[in-house]
């Protein structure tokens, strides 16, 4: 259904840090760096078919994020969603809502989730669902 993610960076190097660090935990590798015509600089993130980008915004306003929002990242196992959590921590992020951990997603089944904010504020969810 998704092609790509994109979200906006007030500092893209610091976001580098940060989604090298998270996205690694994942699999993904270096990004491709894109200079758009109008010279700012964006940061595609390929894995597994699908593109997460960061971007400094086109419009020279600041980066804001979504309220409401979630990206969310599927993780393979309840470890990878620990080491998604804490990768992001120790590279600028925020923990949000619970600890990561089971959870009771009722009619969605059990899932392990984690939750944090990136340095722009961007919600993102590590999330490994738990076998019928």
């Amino acid at each position: 259904m998704f092609n790509h993610i994109m979200v906006g960076a007030n500092d893209i190097e610091r976001s580098k840090i940060f989604y090298d660090a998270v996205l690694g935990t994942l699999g993904a590798g270096q990004p491709v760096r894109n200079v758009a015509a109008s010279g700012h600089v964006r940061l595609f993130y390929r894995h597994n078919g699908g593109s997460f980008g960061i971007s400094e915004p086109i419009d020279d306003e600041p980066a804001t994020f979504a309220n409401g929002g979630t990206i969310g990242f599927k993780c393979e196992t309840p470890e990878q969603v620990k080491a998604f959590h804490d990768a992001g921590i120790a590279h600028g992020g925020t923990s949000i809502e619970d600890p990561p951990g089971l959870r009771d997603g009722g009619a969605l089944g059990a899932m392990h989730l984690a939750y944090v904010r990136d340095p722009d504020g961007n919600k993102l969810c590590a999330i490994c669902r738990v076998p019928a």
